[in-house]
């Protein structure tokens, strides 16, 4: 079993994650933190590039952080991933990679997890951790991130602007309160807060006079991605420029960023962004 096929900018999401983690590592191998890596949706180990008739597979996030060893690795390495069979490949394939006791793979809700994440690392500032959060869907919760505020965490997360919550906000505004739900809870905000941000009143005149209408943006993804970039500015001091993932009719599907509170660690983050954005402009 594989994840779903992803296109050539899931390949590209990983190198930039690896070359982050290897940075990271070079790093902290000359301080005395004790280092954690965690991803949040981590997938069976292997992902599909392409599509049915014509695809390849390669390792994911977690097998090339895992292989990782110069001039360090992490000390330890937690792996979340609800569905039990993907789990159990994860599990093989990264123990065969590296034949040790410090990683976990549990399948569990991620929601959760990061709060567990969160408490370990607030016990003692010598802990560090390297958080990846590529959510399938919207299924994080921005408390979940939220939680991770004042805490020695860089974080990388693809937000689903584009295929997630932009797909939501259907240009009739007829909305279910389930969709709302769970735009309030990625978000972190009300309602009125999104339809202010993303729709625009205008008046229309026609035959039978005026009238007001609701009209979604032109560039709804774009503000999404804004809103997200300011409400995780609540949580870190910085954030880097994205890696923008677009499908191929260049429609925007994902902002693909790092978070932290350290301007070294967004300076590597956006010299190592900034190579890809030019490659696929």
């Amino acid at each position: 079993m594989h994840n779903e096929f992803g296109g050539s900018w899931t390949q590209t999401k990983i190198e930039i994650l690896e070359k982050y983690a290897e940075a990271y590592l070079h790093i902290m191998s000359k301080q005395k933190f004790h280092l954690t890596y965690f991803d949040g949706f981590a997938g069976s180990g292997d992902i599909k590039i392409g599509n049915e008739e014509d695809f390849k597979i390669i390792a994911g996030a977690a097998k090339k952080i895992v292989a990782i060893g110069v001039p360090r690795s992490f000390d330890i390495y937690y792996f979340v991933e609800m569905d039990t069979q993907k789990r159990d490949l994860l599990e093989y394939a990264l123990k065969t990679i590296r034949a040790t006791n410090n990683i976990s793979v549990v399948a569990e809700d991620c929601n959760v997890v990061l709060k567990r994440l969160a408490e370990y690392l607030r016990a003692d500032v010598s802990r560090k951790a390297l958080v990846f959060l590529d959510p399938f869907g919207m299924n994080l919760n921005w408390e979940s991130v939220e939680i991770l505020k004042g805490l020695g965490v860089d974080l990388w997360i693809l937000s689903p602007t584009g295929v997630g919550a932009n797909r939501l906000l259907k240009k009739d505004l007829k909305i279910s309160e389930a969709w709302w739900q769970r735009l309030e809870k990625f978000f972190g905000i009300e309602r009125q807060v999104i339809k202010e941000s993303i729709y625009d009143e205008h008046l229309e005149t026609d035959l039978f006079g005026s009238r007001t209408v609701t009209r979604k943006s032109t560039l709804a993804n774009q503000k999404l991605f804004e809103i997200y970039a300011e409400r995780l500015k609540t949580v870190f001091s910085l954030i880097s420029d994205p890696y923008v993932i677009v499908n191929k009719n260049n429609s925007l599907m994902y902002h693909f960023f790092c978070a932290s509170n350290n301007a070294s660690a967004i300076k590597i983050a956006n010299d190592i962004v900034k190579q890809y954005n030019k490659k696929s402009s």
